[in-house]
């Protein structure tokens, strides 16, 4: 029996090590990446705001810009990723009514321009945690809904409360197209989207609920979602409750 447990401990261990290791080369080789991209958008950039620079070429260079734009979020997106697969080790208070609040008041005009209304409900939901990982959480979700909906006259729900049961809530509902429920748990894998979006388009590079979920795990929470009667989504985060 001592042997078998050394045996799975040892095997536990280098699980872990593979893990962390995967998690190191993936936020290496988004830092790596970042450079080459930050060097062709400044290139695109000053042979588009040259004077002899004709109208095809600023056109070219406003289309190179977008893509290069795509891949800098994907970069972005890979980095976080890495690190909040990480345990959050100083926690501090939050109150996502606060954040929600607050990313609400950013994504207004994106949700402006698409047509589409956004809904709050910032509940008091006091939790501890690493605030930047938990805006970009919300952030996250109330993106997702805003560009995964209906072309126009769609809307986005976002309400934060605390619960009965020692744990806080926010759940960002939204209209959209129908999600068949086999297809919900795979949103939440990397790259993966609903429909033939490619993997990096202007709906995003298919990390939003990856991220998500791995936020509100490394703050000892949980994220579930299921599809709307009507079409659409509907994500819950649950976190714990801070109780002083």
């Amino acid at each position: 029996m001592k042997s078998l447990a050394d045996a799975f401990d040892t095997m536990v261990e280098r699980l872990d090590r593979s893990f962390d290791g995967q998690r190191r080369f993936v936020a290496n080789a988004s830092h790596e990446l970042r450079t080459p991209l930050t060097v062709g958008r400044a290139l695109v950039e000053v042979a588009m705001h040259r004077k002899s620079a004709s109208a095809d070429v600023r056109q070219l260079g406003e289309n190179l810009l977008e893509i290069n734009a795509r891949h800098e979020q994907l970069i972005s997106g890979l980095l976080l990723l890495a690190d909040s697969e990480n345990q959050v080790i100083t926690a501090y208070p939050v109150n996502l009514a606060d954040v929600v609040s607050h990313v609400v008041a950013q994504t207004t005009r994106e949700a402006e321009v698409a047509g589409i209304s956004l809904q709050t409900e910032a509940g008091e939901a006091p939790t501890t945690g690493d605030a930047l990982l938990l805006e970009r959480l919300v952030h996250n979700l109330v993106e997702n809904g805003i560009r995964h909906n209906l072309e126009g006259g769609g809307w986005v729900r976002v309400v934060s409360r605390t619960r009965d049961d020692d744990r806080v809530e926010v759940e960002v509902s939204n209209t959209g197209p129908t999600v068949p429920p086999y297809e919900v748990d795979a949103l939440f894998k990397p790259f993966h989207r609903l429909g033939a979006d490619r993997l990096v388009s202007a709906k995003g590079a298919g990390l939003g609920l990856s991220i998500v979920q791995s936020v509100a795990e490394a703050h000892g929470g949980t994220v579930s979602a299921s599809p709307r009667e009507d079409g659409g989504l509907v994500v819950t985060v649950l976190l714990p409750v801070d109780p002083g």
